[in-house]
């Protein structure tokens, strides 16, 4: 993979995190995990470009996450969606996803964690963290919605290295 600017990653961001999805993961070889998302940002806070990420607290990659303060976010081609759909629906805690058919995993130079067929990888350094707050949500449909009391928490992440496949 070619190391590229933060500036320089390509793609509509809606679409790729929204519509094409995601695996965060975060640990190092000996021990990590990943699990699709399809929420999230990209782009600038305090002077920094940063990328976020909401994780729920039940699950297994959130401890890898609080325990590290890293995690990377890999992107993938279409024909991915249903390995994303597995990582996205089984635990970390069931199945082992270090050596998932159709999944490689891959050691970054920084000892972070993400997946030689991804053809975009970020890397991010956790710089803020809070869990979502019910009485902060202006519009209260979208709890009873999208939340039985399991509120994500956010990971706002410095971009320390953006990645593209050559």
């Amino acid at each position: 993979m070619k190391e590229i600017k933060p500036t320089e990653i390509p793609g509509n961001a809606i679409e790729l995190i929204g519509t094409d999805w995601m695996l965060v993961t975060a640990g190092d070889k000996d021990n990590f995990n990943t699990m699709t998302a399809s929420w999230g940002m990209l782009g600038e806070m305090w002077g920094l470009p940063v990328a976020e990420t909401v994780v729920r607290p039940q699950r297994y990659t959130y401890g890898f996450i609080e325990k590290t303060g890293r995690y990377t976010l890999s992107f993938f081609h279409k024909y991915m969606k249903k390995v994303l759909g597995v990582m996205g629906t089984k635990s970390g805690r069931e199945i082992d996803k270090m050596h998932y058919p159709g999944l490689t995993a891959l050691e970054l130079p920084s000892g972070q964690m993400a997946f030689e067929e991804a053809w975009l990888v970020i890397e991010c350094e956790v710089i803020y963290a809070d869990r979502f707050k019910p009485e902060a949500f202006l519009d209260q449909s979208l709890i009873e919605k999208w939340y039985d009391n399991d509120f994500h928490t956010r990971f706002i992440g410095k971009i320390t290295h953006a990645w593209i496949k050559e």
